[in-house]
């Protein structure tokens, strides 16, 4: 299966689904320095990290739902309808952390949203783990890079150099 959305023969939508997972990334790290004591504006800036992480989820989700239409349903579609759904599980959580905080006037994080930010970030490791193996599946084993150490062996040893 080919991606329809591609920019120089490369598919979009893993591209796109980096932002989103870093955004979160980076509102937990904000959220759990101000849980910690940190200055007020880091639970300011982790909302809005996590706001603009809910915007760059949507285009993802978007991509993504493009590239699933043309998908035989086999077991690659059933990888990539089950990772659709942990991000967006992900996504949910996040939105739900960000709902409780929209009120308030720092929009500083608590216990329990810091929390709930945590769970969603275990839950997108695992929309990461399918993402990976969707990848692979897509690929239908064409991959042009190794990966794993086995491909230094091929490496000519005038190519590697060895400092003390």
């Amino acid at each position: 299966m080919e991606s329809r959305l591609r920019v120089q023969g490369q598919p979009i939508q893993p591209m796109l689904v980096t932002f989103p997972f870093g955004l979160f990334v980076s509102a937990a790290v904000f959220d759990l320095a101000d849980v910690a004591g940190g200055p007020a504006f880091l639970g300011e800036v982790g909302y809005w990290s996590a706001v603009a992480a809910l915007v760059a989820a949507a285009l993802a989700t978007v991509a993504g739902m493009v590239d699933l239409w043309d998908v035989r349903p086999d077991r690659t579609r059933r990888t990539a309808v089950t990772c659709s759904l942990v991000n967006a599980a992900m996504a949910a959580l996040f939105l739900l952390t960000c709902l409780a905080r929209a009120q308030a006037p720092q929009r500083g994080a608590t216990g329990l949203e810091l929390a709930t930010e945590l769970l969603a970030l275990a839950v997108g490791s695992v929309g990461v783990w399918l993402g990976a193996r969707l990848m692979r599946q897509f690929d239908g084993g064409r991959a042009t890079e190794p990966a794993s150490l086995e491909a230094l062996v091929d490496v000519p040893a005038s190519t590697v150099e060895i400092t003390r």
